[in-house]
């Protein structure tokens, strides 16, 4: 018997296979196109759902004995569909530009502080409510035909199940879900004027929507018996997979984005997550809240950094079989500095934009402190102190709201940095664990399918099986007193960059 997680991202899905135990045996990749321009931001649903399926054959051909399939995606984005969940346009991405007239409208009929006691969400036009309710304004002939209103993870399980469920975390980044009642939001509704009937079921984290239809199986070459488990939005599986369950730990998502997710053991304070931006978010552990304090630019910045500055340095590091990202350290050790102090160069990693706790489109990044002897490998090692500075400065910003985390525990790319890991470790003055999993949305979305299945009695039994640590960074006393002297200025460089751009 094996298990499997779908991860359905906004430009690829990826199906992971693991055995009984936890272990991983393989995994298929398909990516899809996005539409952008500067009116629409979309993705065609059915070419994202051909890809899924695709996917699902790869792996079905290989292992036809998986008997369970885990559901998670991204959020916000959603597609209306006819009674066969057929889309009937394309899906509207988060970032599409459309609904913002619309959200400020739903403002003024409810007051933003109303709808984030009842969604835990600060209002926001990446959100679905609003550009439902432009779709409903602007596309008239497309809101009356539709008879389901999906987002991508519950249009998914409808097709390969044919019942229409959504789990809790995932219905909350519509705007429009009660995160106290666990339930759509009649009010919400009934004021944008959406028939919330066209809406999915709302279900706990984890739970199966029944078994794969005859046809997808037929196709995919898996057998009907297989369970589809409605999972979660992927910053929620990745919590899970990170094996963290309680307040004393959060995650530390050091991909691209870099995304630190808390555990609240109770609904946090809402008007400091309303000042911070920070969305309030059910979690798989009933009663349990985890929220999403993020900066856009994690291992983008550091990525960009290699790209824009380090062409040479590349070359060179191809000469010498290794990555550049261990030649630049290298380099910085040795130019003679000590190579765990501070650079003192400032860097905001605002390169698109600023996140929580500003939500400011209109951020740009910026690098303060050049001199004619800084090296490519100075500003590289700077790059990776300002997205440890931003994450610090959202620790400070959410230590009213009961938040009091002890250790860290750090997935993705950036968790592979020793140095990068000694260096949160230090600044942020708490032990991090790197787990050795790089994904731990996908190990999170196949733990709750394995215990959907019965490969494992509940989440601790999961974790136990399918969570490996890497390596734990303790802070040290003297660098933290270090990186809080430069910290002291890294607090008002937002407000001093901010008028000039």
């Amino acid at each position: 018997m094996k298990i499997a997680g779908l991860d359905i991202g906004t430009t690829g899905c990826k199906l992971t296979v693991f055995d009984r135990t936890g272990a991983y045996l393989d995994h298929a990749y398909r990516d899809y196109p996005v539409k952008r321009s500067s009116s629409e931001h979309e993705v065609d649903a059915e070419v994202l759902m051909d890809n899924v399926l695709a996917v699902m054959k790869e792996m079905g051909e290989k292992y036809p004995d998986i008997a369970g399939i885990g559901v998670t995606s991204f959020g916000e984005s959603f597609v209306l569909a006819d009674e066969n969940g057929t889309p009937l346009h394309p899906a509207m991405l988060y970032t599409d530009p459309r609904g913002a007239k619309e959200c400020r409208e739903l403002e003024d009929k409810l007051g933003s502080m109303r709808i984030a006691s009842i969604t835990g969400l600060r209002p926001h036009e990446m959100y679905s409510i609003s550009k439902l309710m432009w779709m409903k304004k602007n596309r008239p002939e497309v809101y009356r035909q539709a008879k389901h209103i999906f987002l991508m993870e519950d249009y998914v399980v409808f097709q390969l199940t044919g019942r229409a469920q959504i789990d809790y975390s995932l219905a909350t980044r519509t705007m429009a879900f009660d995160i106290t009642a666990l339930e759509w939001s009649r009010e919400i509704f009934r004021e944008a004027g959406i028939d919330m009937e066209l809406m999915s079921e709302p279900v706990p984290t984890g739970t199966s929507a029944g078994n794969l239809r005859r046809e997808i199986a037929e196709q995919t070459g898996l057998t009907q018996s297989v369970q589809i488990v409605s999972v979660s939005h992927d910053q929620v599986a990745a919590a899970v997979g990170a094996g963290v369950f309680d307040s004393d730990t959060a995650v530390d998502g050091a991909g691209t984005v870099e995304c630190v997710t808390p555990v609240f053991d109770r609904l946090p304070d809402a008007k400091v997550m309303y000042d911070g931006y920070y969305s309030v978010v059910p979690y798989v552990i009933p009663g349990k809240y985890v929220c999403y304090a993020f900066s856009y630019t994690g291992g983008a910045l550091i990525q960009w950094c290699v790209d824009t500055l380090a062409k040479k340095e590349k070359e060179l590091a191809k000469e010498q079989g290794i990555s550049v990202n261990a030649y630049l350290e290298e380099q910085f050790r040795a130019a003679g500095a000590d190579s765990d102090a501070p650079t003192g160069i400032l860097v905001l990693p605002h390169f698109a934009g600023a996140a929580t706790p500003y939500m400011d489109t209109g951020s740009k990044g910026a690098v303060i402190g050049l001199q004619m002897g800084t090296a490519v490998s100075d500003i590289y090692r700077a790059c990776m102190e300002g997205v440890a500075y931003e994450m610090l400065l959202n620790m400070e910003h959410l230590k009213d709201s009961g938040v009091h985390y002890k250790m860290l525990h750090a997935t993705g790319g950036g968790a592979r940095s020793k140095i990068w890991m000694q260096m949160k470790a230090d600044m942020l003055n708490i032990p991090i664990t790197a787990l050795k999993t790089a994904d731990a949305g996908t190990v999170g979305s196949a733990m709750l399918t394995g215990i959907a299945v019965g490969c494992f009695a509940d989440l601790e039994d999961a974790a136990a099986h399918m969570v490996e640590t890497r390596q734990v960074y303790e802070p040290r006393q003297k660098m933290h007193e270090k990186y809080q002297e430069i910290y002291k200025k890294y607090r008002e460089l937002y407000q001093a960059v901010r008028p000039l751009v």
